[in-house]
């Protein structure tokens, strides 16, 4: 069997498990997750994984290797240990971590394969280039785009809004294609009581930072409340916006449920209790988007209908008027009458019900998603050993 190193540099954030999923779903080729770290409490069950790092490098080690990754040197041990796992190809998810993990790949001469997930292509080159993200990350953009020449390196973008995001960047666009990640639809079936007996409640699960937008939901479902009284809004997550919509809420006197970080294990629960899902995800300051979050189609395959603005969601992730409701960045008025028609007409809902089941099954099946991800694979792998044999003779 063909072998993949699927690099991540921490293994693995708790908001990442999807990665794990997609890996633990491969059929015809073996993945081992291979990265820097090891995350505390983090879930690698089943996997097989390569630490470049026996303990979680100190501060001493940590700037070691961002200046030479800066200066283009893989570290002689990572590049040891990588070299052993004799892997037909490497696939790397998120630009940031390709360009970190770049320098030593490079040296294995096999190809690698870059996935796109939303902010490392989304915001803007000048933000980066200005330090806002760390004086370490200020080459990004240049050396993302020059590591886009090389002609072992090929890109997946986990949506058409991030391939075009990509080409707007700069990479080439015969170098990316659209791979759908899909979810589990083994697991994300529908669970709980019937919707239309639930509590009339809006479920939202994400960080809270300013591209998710949770201060718009509040605003909007501060208007639901007098439409709709008995009407209940669950938030699960933590980040660095969490005590500052916490405020908004106590100002607006809106009764908010904020759960706090909900273990991925627990999704689904609460997504079996509610009625409506929404992520009202907007585009940051800094350019930060989403690209396509998993949680809406978790949402939809147990037949839960999603209200989102989420750019790549809102535009691929639903059927709008079928198994959702899209509206415009940051549109209270819009969110406002879409959740409002969600939470009052039963009919809509339990049709939305069953087409928003079987859109996912037909669409985003992670074992069909997959399969078509080890198809690239094979592709690629495939041209790298003609190249190669070309080269010889």
């Amino acid at each position: 069997m063909n072998k993949v190193l699927v690099y991540r540099n921490s293994l693995l954030p708790n908001s990442e498990t999807f990665i794990r999923s997609q890996v633990l779903s491969y059929r015809r080729w073996h993945g081992v997750l291979a990265g820097a770290e090891r995350l505390p409490g983090s879930n690698l069950e089943g996997l097989t994984t390569l630490l470049l790092s026996k303990n979680r490098p100190g501060i001493g080690n940590r700037v070691f290797r961002r200046i030479s990754e800066q200066m283009g040197f893989g570290s002689p041990g990572d590049v040891a240990k990588l070299k052993r796992e004799a892997a037909q190809i490497a696939h790397v998810h998120f630009g940031i971590d390709a360009v970190r993990i770049w320098p030593a790949l490079r040296r294995l001469n096999i190809p690698v394969v870059v996935t796109l997930h939303g902010f490392d292509i989304n915001i803007y080159k000048e933000w980066w280039e200005k330090g806002h993200g760390g004086w370490w990350r200020r080459t990004y953009p240049r050396r993302l785009l020059t590591m886009a020449d090389e002609a072992k390196v090929s890109f997946i973008a986990v949506s058409e809004a991030i391939r075009q995001r990509a080409i707007e960047y700069g990479i080439p666009a015969e170098k990316i294609s659209t791979k759908y990640i899909g979810v589990d639809v083994s697991r994300f079936t529908p669970g709980g009581r019937p919707i239309l007996e639930r509590k009339r409640q809006v479920l939202y699960v994400g960080r809270m930072i300013e591209k998710k937008g949770g201060d718009i939901l509040i605003e909007a479902f501060a208007r639901v409340r007098q439409r709709v009284p008995g009407a209940e809004l669950v938030m699960a997550g933590d980040g660095p916006l969490f005590e500052e919509f916490n405020h908004l809420a106590r100002r607006l006197n809106v009764p908010v449920t904020f759960m706090g970080q909900v273990p991925n294990n627990d999704v689904k629960g609460q997504i079996d209790e509610s009625r409506v899902f929404c992520l009202p995800s907007i585009t940051a300051g800094n350019g930060d988007a989403e690209g396509l979050p998993i949680v809406l189609l978790e949402a939809q395959a147990c037949g839960v209908p999603v209200v989102t603005s989420a750019r790549g969601g809102a535009t691929e992730g639903i059927e709008h008027g079928r198994t959702g409701i899209a509206f415009r960045e940051k549109d209270v008025d819009a969110l406002e009458s879409a959740l409002v028609r969600l939470l009052s007409d039963d009919t809509l809902v339990a049709q939305m019900t069953d087409l928003a089941q079987a859109y996912v099954r037909g669409r985003f099946d992670l074992r069909q998603c997959t399969a078509a991800l080890e198809e690239l694979y094979d592709h690629v792998s495939a041209n790298q050993a003609t190249t190669s044999l070309e080269l010889t003779t």
